[in-house]
């Protein structure tokens, strides 16, 4: 089974491209992140069409996500429990649309759009590692009350865990960068304590294998991406995982999407 996952930065602007992925690259479930749609305006015709069911969770044109399957879609969940909202000064908090759960031929699947901490001292940067620490609690929770369960999270996960994962550590440090924080970075890692598996990156190590390259200032022909969408395994899905891989192509030609869908093939 061939899982993948794709931050395609607006489902309606890309529906063509993503269609045309689907049928090229024989994908069995894929999460999609930030689809930037209302339920009621996402294409759900382009995954039908080609054999896919779909799940969505989208509440207006910024966010979303949903997972698309060609081997079962069950139990959908929008929102892990307790997901942290957002309120800005005087903003009511609400929830964003950023995670979705369902099974896939056994899998329990998450498309997770980590919050962006926009900056250091921005009110978005505890809101993001809330976020991360109070999905890692329950993931660790998962694996507590079934060690054998199949479980991917995967997605846009919006932080470079390693020095290699981004094109000049020195300029995210002069410009005051998120992404590479200590904390941020110190979220991420806590998964891997957890138990779970940077699968992706035992088949394509780094440095210079990215994910993401901004559409600002050339970065992809320039080659100043960076490594920011991953898919952490539970241990028993990391030990059926045979091959990963990232589709840096699709990064090319008009009206890519800055980041590159990235694959696992999970055997029997």
């Amino acid at each position: 089974m061939k899982i993948a996952t794709w931050n395609v930065n607006s489902i309606r602007a890309r529906a063509d491209r993503v269609e045309a992925w689907l049928n090229r690259s024989d994908v069995d479930v894929l999460a999609i992140q930030e689809t930037k749609a209302r339920d009621d305006n996402f294409p759900w015709e382009v995954f039908e069409f080609s054999g896919y069911e779909v799940a969505h969770f989208g509440l207006s044109q910024w966010n979303g996500v949903a997972i698309a399957s060609r081997v079962g879609l069950d139990d959908v969940e929008r929102t892990f429990p307790d997901q942290p909202v957002f309120g800005k000064g005087d903003q009511e908090p609400v929830q964003e649309a950023r995670a979705i759960g369902a099974t896939c031929n056994g899998v329990r699947v998450w498309s997770l759009y980590v919050p962006n901490g926009r900056g250091l001292e921005d009110p978005h940067m505890p809101y993001k590692l809330s976020w991360l620490e109070t999905l890692n609690r329950h993931a660790g929770q998962w694996l507590a009350e079934d060690p054998e369960a199949e479980i991917v999270l995967a997605g846009d996960w919006n932080v470079a865990p390693r020095d290699e994962d981004v094109w000049d550590m020195q300029f995210f440090i002069d410009n005051q960068m998120t992404h590479v924080s200590a904390p941020e970075r110190a979220a991420f890692n806590a998964f891997l304590e957890t138990g779970f598996v940077d699968v992706v990156r035992q088949y394509r190590p780094g440095p210079g294998v990215y994910t993401y390259w901004d559409y600002t200032q050339l970065r992809f022909p320039k080659k100043e991406g960076m490594r920011i969408d991953f898919q952490l395994c539970s241990p028993a899905l990391a030990a059926k995982v045979v091959d990963a891989s990232i589709d840096r192509e699709e990064r090319k030609g008009k009206g890519a999407s800055d980041h590159a869908p990235v694959i696992i093939d999970v055997g029997s």
